[in-house]
């Protein structure tokens, strides 16, 4: 048992992804075949300088339909189920996470919340209990398996005693624009501290990968320039609406 950290590791993005919204926006409003579009956007007929511009007035300007057609692969570890939990309300997605039925949590890692973490004493109260929670599972499973039970039949149940502190590992699939309103939320001060952690993870390497969509914005007030939380809840980076 042991703190984990997040790791997030890019598996795969479109290629050629700049070239394909170009050719899917151009498709829009041209007589001409997309495929031909393309075909001339990657041959050099048409330079990539002009397609980044060209992409970046797109999204500027909220026509972000074509954005959908480019998607990126991620694999994302130490991060909790209280994290996931949250992640997966974003339904525009696809998910393959770690499955506490197929995998035993016979020695988990956990994640240690920083309000926790900042006092000692709170920190070796939480520890004791991932301990103590790991010691019953065993415990449990050990009984179970003297019984001619044992594997999934088992995990199923045992299960329900693991906290939401469990580390977890989960492959997520969000196409650009999807990301957009990801990062928009999720990036936001308001957000949850673990999941706008990963969020900021996440951003930074699409941004590296697709500046012309991803640039340098992040939460809703950075698009709108101002803030829509009003305010009560606004950290002063942007005025409010009103």
């Amino acid at each position: 048992m042991a703190e984990k950290k997040i790791n997030v590791k890019l598996l795969s993005m479109t290629s050629n992804p700049v070239s394909v919204v170009y050719a899917a926006c151009k498709q829009c409003y041209s007589a001409k075949f997309s495929g031909d579009i393309y075909s001339k956007s990657i041959d050099g007929t048409v330079s990539q300088e002009k397609q980044e511009d060209f992409v970046r007035r797109i999204v500027a300007s909220g026509h972000e339909s074509p954005l959908e057609h480019v998607n990126f692969t991620f694999a994302i570890e130490g991060v909790s189920r209280v994290l996931t939990h949250q992640l997966v309300r974003h339904r525009l997605a696809s998910y393959s996470q770690q499955s506490q039925r197929y995998v035993k949590e016979d020695d988990f890692d956990y994640i240690i919340p920083p309000l926790v973490k900042k006092h000692d004493e709170l920190k070796d109260y939480f520890i004791e209990h991932m301990r103590s929670t790991q010691e019953l599972y065993t415990k449990m499973i050990n009984f179970l398996k003297k019984q001619g039970l044992e594997g999934e039949q088992t995990n199923q149940d045992v299960r329900f005693l693991l906290p939401g502190a469990c580390e977890t590992k989960i492959v997520v699939t969000m196409n650009a624009r999807e990301l957009i309103h990801f990062f928009k939320v999720r990036c936001c001060t308001r957000a949850q501290w673990e999941i706008s952690k990963l969020a900021y993870k996440m951003l930074h390497i699409v941004q590296e990968k697709l500046p012309s969509i991803f640039g340098d914005r992040s939460t809703k007030c950075d698009w709108l320039g101002y803030c829509p939380e009003g305010e009560k809840f606004s950290c002063g980076r942007y005025p409010i609406k009103e």
